[in-house]
């Protein structure tokens, strides 16, 4: 009943030897398969599955494994981890499924289900307790409820596997059985990428986050505070560090503490710690150590990257970091470097291209990665030195981000964008990476290591300053260096203050947003409440401003970070203008709002806006703030009783939340005008997605004033009706243009599109061990809010354990760190892999693994065809069964 990282008390060894000691008798045995359940802590799973896989070694017998978790009622496991964290995390190991048990009874469990089954290509599990227990101790769900849940879960394809835990009976289980025999087992989903890391909270990096900003400041090497706390051994500000860059847009952080003059293990291991308990987001093991990379590995519970490896000294690097990787299941940034002497970094575009190559087939032939695990570094190089070795470096670079990704498509791709300045005037350096940023950005770059609180915008430069970086960046002359260094010893910022100072403050306040500096806006926004109502600054220069980055993300001049930069310039606008608001009707007579950002989207801006302008036209708006999933949202209706529902939410992910949401209101009987809105949301998406989800009146607001002007229609009797009907014409539109596109797609063939070729043989069918180098010590993991929160009683424990002055916070804290060090004396040891070819063939879509002894089939996979042409399948080239 321990935890590495909720109770302590217990380490990585202590639980990797118990799960091993245990499987070993089950394996020998003859036990069919293994069930590690009831978890609540990654790090926990990780070295259960160590512990697992060397008993099979021992033992010389493999058996299915599986993994079943429990989500708490807050939606996570104890330890912190969401399920999507989690699967992220555990994406890369051979399970027999992976599911949920206990905790909640089967109502609980249907967002993380859904999310689980939306994502998993395992067989799903769900295994939930006969509801919550009550005072007595028992349990109130009886088997009606589990049909009616499960019915539901089957319905939508969401489970492979059904059962009960806590509470349940014969008859529970004699209900589902019945709703299964009904229904077939949901379908894997075989289209699962891994192009994602995971903290306490997942990082899926797609075309819609890109760029993902990796924090640099938490190095030694870049960092010369974070070097001197180090040094002063202060880890905990240092830890500090990594947080400021998360709270300035970093989605990772990149952890360095290689200093020569010092012990880099006991550095890396006494930062990361603390880092760990305040972050959420993934982390970049950044070293050449492979010890600290172990170590590493075994202290974070979520998905790492290692950065990094290459070819510098031939394979060996790889041969021992690549099985570190897949056994803790981490992603390797590679850099583009080979053993050739004379020109090991590849900077031209040609040398990229083919060390790529080489590195791509090393890795998932050799290595079994998975595409969308590595992560290509194309290599930055100084573009100001004057080195004729480098002119054109910067071209070469940008070049080989488009051309990897089209010869890669799932790998990833990533720059450290600082260096291409080094050796320039300071005051010019941010603007020159500003340029190249928005140039590798455009070539489709998906991670940047950047330091997030010093990024230049792209949309503030002149035209003058780009065409002067670019001279730089990609012409690189004696002529275009002296140029750019003349024109940065000058104090531009200054030049730009007096320009400013002459536009009206209109224009200087829109400016102030599009910008993102709030430096000077309470004095502007004092000279226009002075001609101007609040209503009509917030609604006049501010929205203009806002209109202005919407254009501007629009034409990929601004990126999702810099957005979120100008909204919470706007949003501490109109904080400040709230107090010359004059208050709404005291009654809130016009009609209450349920106001959300739905699941998994943290932006509220927008929704806060809406929820001022509403709040002070005489409505009642209850704003239940961000990652609202669909069963809080219906609580809330019957707790609220509103008139109608506003679902907001900035990403495009958000989008289809939105679709799952309405769903969920719609099976609550739930049928409430539902608003929406988001950057991501359009009118369309709105009719034909959304809307067929729900059976209430539906409408889509581009932004807070449209949502107002919906509001007061619908809290209209004489106009509701007419408003309703609108919509439902234009739905029936959107939905008739839909079909008429879908009537005219071509019939796809039934046959294989196979094309014959010499399929090479592997060399044997054989299981192969690779071994692995110890780890010395392992350090607990802890999320701070979770431990002292939850689990020790601490209320507002983020708030109340930064607070020196709060004693009880510190003796509480200090009593924990006591706990911690302890943990930190532990010896820990390594585990050993498996890997072996298998044969296949192909039916159509169908792809079916064999057993390489048996040749029974192991599992099956279905990969469907493109509706278009040429209607290729991935299953085209795998041999045909027929051949």
């Amino acid at each position: 009943n321990k935890s590495i990282s909720v109770t302590g008390g217990v380490t990585f060894d202590n639980i990797l030897n118990t799960y091993r000691l245990q499987a070993e008798g089950l394996i020998a045995g003859g036990v069919d398969y293994l069930l590690l359940e009831t978890q609540q802590d990654t790090i926990n799973i990780k070295a259960a599955l160590i512990g697992v896989d060397e008993a099979m070694h021992r033992v010389g017998r493999r058996v299915p494994l599986a993994v079943s978790v429990t989500i708490e009622l807050n939606g996570t496991m104890l330890a912190g981890q969401n399920i999507e964290a989690l699967y992220y995390t555990l994406a890369s190991r051979d399970l027999l499924y992976l599911g949920m048990n206990c905790a909640t009874g089967p109502g609980q469990m249907t967002d993380h289900l859904r999310t689980l089954a939306q994502l998993s290509h395992f067989p799903v599990s769900c295994v939930p307790n006969a509801g919550m227990p009550n005072t007595q101790g028992k349990y109130d769900e009886g088997p009606s409820h589990f049909h009616e849940h499960f019915e539901r879960f089957c319905t939508e394809g969401f489970v492979n596997l059904i059962g009960g835990c806590c509470g349940t009976t014969a008859e529970h289980v004699r209900a589902m059985r019945e709703v299964a025999d009904h229904h077939r087992p949901r379908k894997p989903n075989l289209k699962s990428v891994r192009r994602a890391l995971a903290g306490n909270e997942p990082l899926k990096i797609d075309e819609f986050i890109r760029p993902v900003f990796v924090g640099e400041r938490t190095n030694v090497i870049g960092s010369r505070k974070f070097k001197r706390l180090i040094e002063e051994n202060q880890f905990d500000l240092a830890a500090e560090i990594g947080r400021d860059q998360v709270m300035k847009g970093a989605h990772v952080v990149d952890l360095c503490t290689a200093n020569p003059d010092r012990e880099e293990l006991r550095d890396f291991l006494a930062v990361l710690k603390p880092l760990l308990r305040k972050v959420r987001v993934p982390v970049m093991i950044d070293t050449t150590d492979s010890q600290v990379v172990e170590a590493a590995l075994r202290n974070i519970g979520g998905k790492a990257a290692i950065n990094s490896v290459n070819f510098e000294e031939g394979e060996k690097r790889l041969e021992i970091i690549c099985p570190l990787a897949q056994k803790y299941g981490a992603s390797v940034v590679f850099g583009l470097i080979d053993e050739d002497k004379e020109a090991g970094m590849a900077v031209t575009l040609e040398r990229k291209l083919a060390v790529a190559e080489r590195a791509f087939r090393t890795l998932t032939n050799k290595w079994n990665f998975d595409p969308g695990e590595i992560i290509f570094d194309p290599l930055t190089f100084p573009a100001g030195t004057g080195d004729p070795n480098y002119f054109g470096a910067a071209r070469a670079t940008v070049d080989a981000i488009g051309e990897i990704h089209k010869r890669y498509p799932d790998a990833l791709t990533l720059l450290g964008i600082s260096n291409v300045s080094f050796g320039l005037p300071a005051g010019g350096r941010e603007a020159l990476n500003s340029v190249f940023l928005y140039d590798c950005i455009q070539a489709g770059l998906d991670m940047a290591i950047v330091n997030t609180a010093g990024i230049k915008r792209y949309a503030s430069l002149t035209a003058e300053e780009i065409r002067l970086c670019e001279q730089v960046l990609y012409k690189g002359d004696s002529a275009s260096i002296a140029a750019f260094a003349a024109f940065y010893r000058d104090a531009k910022t200054e030049k730009r203050t007096d320009e400013d100072a002459h536009l009206p403050a209109e224009e200087r306040i829109a400016r102030h947003v599009v910008e993102g500096t709030r430096e000077g806006v309470e004095k502007l926004m004092d000279e226009l409440l002075t001609r101007m109502i609040p209503l009509e600054i917030i609604n006049g220069p501010l929205m203009n401003g806002m209109k202005t980055v919407g254009v501007l993300f629009g034409a990929n001049k601004l990126i999702v970070a810099e957005v979120l930069e100008s909204a919470e310039v706007m949003k501490a606008s109109v904080d400040y203008l709230k107090k010359f608001l004059e208050p709404g009707a005291a009654s809130a007579t016009r009609g209450r709002m349920l106001l959300a950002t739905v699941k998994g989207d943290v932006h509220d801006i927008g929704k806060n806006l809406v929820d001022m302008i509403l709040s002070n036209n005489g409505y009642d708006v209850v704003n239940l703030g961000i990652k609202i999933p669909p069963d809080v949202l219906v609580e809330a209706v019957g707790k609220h009783k509103p008139d109608f529902i506003g679902l907001s939410g900035l990403l495009v992910r958000s989008a289809q939340q939105m679709v799952v949401t309405a769903h969920d209101l719609r099976e609550a009987g739930i049928d409430l005008p539902l608003m929406v809105g988001g950057a991501a949301l359009t009118q369309n998406f709105t009719l034909t997605k959304i809307a067929p989800a729900y059976d209430g009146p539906i409408f889509y607001a581009n932004d807070a004033m449209q949502g107002l002007s919906l509001a007061n229609r619908l809290t209209d009797e004489r106009e509701r009706p007419a408003l309703e009907s609108e919509w439902n014409s234009l739905r029936e539109e959107a939905m008739r243009e839909v079909r008429e596109q879908t009537e005219h797609l071509p019939p796809v063939p039934s046959q294989s599109l196979y094309e014959e070729v010499d399929v090479p043989p592997p060399p044997d069918l054989d299981q192969h061990v690779l071994s692995d180098i110890p780890m010395d010590e392992v350090f607990p993991l802890v999320s701070r809010a979770m431990l002292y929160g939850k689990h020790l009683g601490l209320r507002m424990a983020s708030q109340r354990l930064d607070n020196l002055q709060d004693k009880q916070a510190q003796d509480l804290k200090a009593n924990v760190e006591r706990v911690l060090r302890m943990a930190e004396r532990e010896k820990l040891i390594a585990p050993r892999a498996l890997w072996q070819w298998f044969p296949v063939y192909s039916e159509n879509e169908k792809v079916t693994v064999l057993d390489p002894v048996t040749h029974k089939k192991r599992v099956e996979w279905i990969f469907p065809r493109e509706r278009v042409t040429p209607f290729r399948s991935a299953a085209d080239w795998v041999r045909p069964k027929s051949l």
